[in-house]
Protein backbone atom coordinates (compact mmCIF):
# COMPACT_ATOMS: atom_id res chain seq x y z
CA UNK A 1 0.00 0.00 0.00
CA UNK A 2 2.89 2.38 0.68
CA UNK A 3 4.00 2.07 -2.95
CA UNK A 4 0.74 3.53 -4.30
CA UNK A 5 1.03 7.22 -5.24
CA UNK A 6 -1.47 8.46 -2.65
CA UNK A 7 -1.91 12.06 -1.65
CA UNK A 8 -1.57 13.08 1.94
CA UNK A 9 -4.53 14.88 3.51
CA UNK A 10 -2.77 18.21 2.96
CA UNK A 11 -1.91 17.36 -0.65
CA UNK A 12 -5.53 16.37 -1.25
CA UNK A 13 -6.81 19.65 0.16
CA UNK A 14 -4.42 21.63 -2.07
CA UNK A 15 -5.05 19.53 -5.21
CA UNK A 16 -7.03 20.97 -8.10
CA UNK A 17 -10.54 19.60 -7.85
CA UNK A 18 -13.00 18.48 -10.49
CA UNK A 19 -15.46 21.37 -11.05
CA UNK A 20 -18.18 19.18 -9.56
CA UNK A 21 -20.03 19.12 -6.25
CA UNK A 22 -22.45 16.46 -5.10
CA UNK A 23 -25.71 16.84 -3.23
CA UNK A 24 -27.32 13.95 -1.38
CA UNK A 25 -31.02 14.45 -0.69
CA UNK A 26 -32.58 12.37 2.08
CA UNK A 27 -30.27 9.38 1.80
CA UNK A 28 -31.17 6.83 4.47
CA UNK A 29 -28.13 4.57 4.62
CA UNK A 30 -24.99 5.64 6.45
CA UNK A 31 -23.08 3.08 4.41
CA UNK A 32 -24.24 4.77 1.20
CA UNK A 33 -23.14 8.15 2.53
CA UNK A 34 -19.72 6.77 3.45
CA UNK A 35 -19.35 5.13 0.04
CA UNK A 36 -20.20 8.40 -1.71
CA UNK A 37 -17.53 10.18 0.37
CA UNK A 38 -14.99 7.58 -0.72
CA UNK A 39 -15.96 7.97 -4.37
CA UNK A 40 -15.84 11.78 -4.08
CA UNK A 41 -12.30 11.47 -2.71
CA UNK A 42 -11.28 9.17 -5.58
CA UNK A 43 -12.43 11.69 -8.19
CA UNK A 44 -11.34 14.89 -6.39
CA UNK A 45 -14.87 16.28 -6.07
CA UNK A 46 -15.01 19.82 -4.62
CA UNK A 47 -17.57 19.13 -1.88
CA UNK A 48 -20.62 17.16 -0.83
CA UNK A 49 -23.83 18.71 0.44
CA UNK A 50 -25.74 16.47 2.84
CA UNK A 51 -29.37 17.56 2.83
CA UNK A 52 -32.55 16.74 4.67
CA UNK A 53 -32.28 13.66 6.86
CA UNK A 54 -29.12 12.40 5.17
CA UNK A 55 -26.81 11.17 7.96
CA UNK A 56 -23.63 13.17 8.54
CA UNK A 57 -20.24 12.51 10.05
CA UNK A 58 -19.01 11.73 12.54
CA UNK A 59 -20.59 8.31 12.80
CA UNK A 60 -18.90 4.92 12.87
CA UNK A 61 -21.17 3.49 10.15
CA UNK A 62 -20.25 6.33 7.78
CA UNK A 63 -16.56 6.01 8.65
CA UNK A 64 -16.73 2.25 8.06
CA UNK A 65 -17.26 2.74 4.32
CA UNK A 66 -15.68 6.19 3.89
CA UNK A 67 -12.27 4.92 5.07
CA UNK A 68 -11.09 8.41 6.01
CA UNK A 69 -12.67 10.32 3.12
CA UNK A 70 -14.77 12.38 5.55
CA UNK A 71 -11.46 13.94 6.58
CA UNK A 72 -10.44 14.87 3.02
CA UNK A 73 -13.64 15.74 1.17
CA UNK A 74 -15.22 19.03 2.19
CA UNK A 75 -18.85 18.63 3.22
CA UNK A 76 -21.69 20.84 4.36
CA UNK A 77 -25.09 20.15 5.86
CA UNK A 78 -28.33 21.83 4.84
CA UNK A 79 -31.81 21.05 6.08
CA UNK A 80 -33.25 21.99 2.69
CA UNK A 81 -32.07 20.46 -0.57
CA UNK A 82 -34.27 22.90 -2.52
CA UNK A 83 -32.69 25.96 -0.89
CA UNK A 84 -29.21 24.55 -1.49
CA UNK A 85 -29.93 23.79 -5.16
CA UNK A 86 -31.32 27.30 -5.64
CA UNK A 87 -28.26 28.88 -4.00
CA UNK A 88 -25.84 26.82 -6.08
CA UNK A 89 -27.73 27.60 -9.27
CA UNK A 90 -27.73 31.32 -8.41
CA UNK A 91 -23.94 31.21 -7.99
CA UNK A 92 -23.35 29.72 -11.44
CA UNK A 93 -23.55 25.97 -10.93
CA UNK A 94 -25.31 23.81 -13.48
CA UNK A 95 -27.77 21.73 -11.44
CA UNK A 96 -28.02 18.15 -12.67
CA UNK A 97 -30.18 15.46 -11.09
CA UNK A 98 -29.24 11.83 -11.57
CA UNK A 99 -32.74 10.53 -12.13
CA UNK A 100 -34.91 8.64 -14.59
CA UNK A 101 -37.25 11.38 -15.70
CA UNK A 102 -38.94 12.74 -18.78
CA UNK A 103 -36.31 14.35 -21.04
CA UNK A 104 -33.40 12.76 -19.13
CA UNK A 105 -30.13 12.80 -21.04
CA UNK A 106 -28.39 9.42 -21.31
CA UNK A 107 -25.18 9.59 -19.28
CA UNK A 108 -22.96 8.78 -22.27
CA UNK A 109 -24.37 11.83 -24.12
CA UNK A 110 -23.91 14.28 -21.27
CA UNK A 111 -20.98 16.74 -21.35
CA UNK A 112 -19.61 19.29 -18.94
CA UNK A 113 -18.77 22.45 -20.86
CA UNK A 114 -15.28 23.92 -20.54
CA UNK A 115 -15.08 26.10 -17.43
CA UNK A 116 -18.53 24.99 -16.27
CA UNK A 117 -19.25 24.18 -12.61
CA UNK A 118 -21.82 21.51 -11.80
CA UNK A 119 -23.63 20.00 -8.85
CA UNK A 120 -24.79 16.39 -9.23
CA UNK A 121 -27.92 15.64 -7.22
CA UNK A 122 -28.64 12.15 -5.93
CA UNK A 123 -31.92 11.29 -4.23
CA UNK A 124 -33.36 8.91 -1.70
CA UNK A 125 -32.75 5.20 -2.25
CA UNK A 126 -36.48 4.50 -2.80
CA UNK A 127 -38.09 7.80 -3.83
CA UNK A 128 -35.23 9.29 -5.87
CA UNK A 129 -34.75 13.04 -6.26
CA UNK A 130 -37.83 14.88 -5.02
CA UNK A 131 -40.15 16.58 -7.51
CA UNK A 132 -39.51 19.89 -5.76
CA UNK A 133 -35.75 19.62 -6.30
CA UNK A 134 -36.23 18.39 -9.88
CA UNK A 135 -38.12 21.60 -10.57
CA UNK A 136 -34.92 23.57 -9.90
CA UNK A 137 -32.59 21.41 -11.99
CA UNK A 138 -31.13 22.41 -15.32
CA UNK A 139 -30.90 18.80 -16.51
CA UNK A 140 -31.51 15.21 -15.55
CA UNK A 141 -29.13 12.48 -16.58
CA UNK A 142 -29.74 8.78 -16.35
CA UNK A 143 -27.58 5.70 -16.50
CA UNK A 144 -28.76 3.38 -19.28
CA UNK A 145 -29.83 0.04 -17.81
CA UNK A 146 -30.90 -3.13 -19.57
CA UNK A 147 -32.14 -5.47 -16.88
CA UNK A 148 -35.48 -5.83 -15.19
CA UNK A 149 -34.89 -3.60 -12.14
CA UNK A 150 -33.81 -0.33 -13.79
CA UNK A 151 -32.38 0.98 -10.55
CA UNK A 152 -28.95 1.06 -8.95
CA UNK A 153 -27.74 1.64 -5.43
CA UNK A 154 -27.12 5.37 -4.97
CA UNK A 155 -23.45 4.88 -4.16
CA UNK A 156 -22.96 2.69 -7.24
CA UNK A 157 -24.74 5.29 -9.39
CA UNK A 158 -22.47 8.02 -7.98
CA UNK A 159 -19.37 6.05 -8.97
CA UNK A 160 -20.62 5.37 -12.49
CA UNK A 161 -21.67 8.98 -13.10
CA UNK A 162 -18.45 10.49 -11.76
CA UNK A 163 -16.31 8.09 -13.74
CA UNK A 164 -18.16 8.86 -16.98
CA UNK A 165 -17.90 12.62 -16.40
CA UNK A 166 -14.17 12.34 -15.69
CA UNK A 167 -13.59 9.97 -18.62
CA UNK A 168 -15.59 12.06 -21.11
CA UNK A 169 -14.18 15.40 -20.03
CA UNK A 170 -10.57 14.41 -19.48
CA UNK A 171 -10.54 12.19 -22.58
CA UNK A 172 -9.25 9.16 -20.65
Amino acid sequence: MDELPRKSTDEFRRAEKLPVMMLLENIRSMHNVGSVFRTADAFLVQAIFLCGYTPRPPHRDIHKTALGATETVEWKYSGSAVDTVRQLRDTGFRTVAVEQAEKSIPLQSFRLESGEKMVLIFGNEVEGVSEEVLGHCDNCIEIPQFGMKHSLNVSVAAGIVLWEIVRANLRI
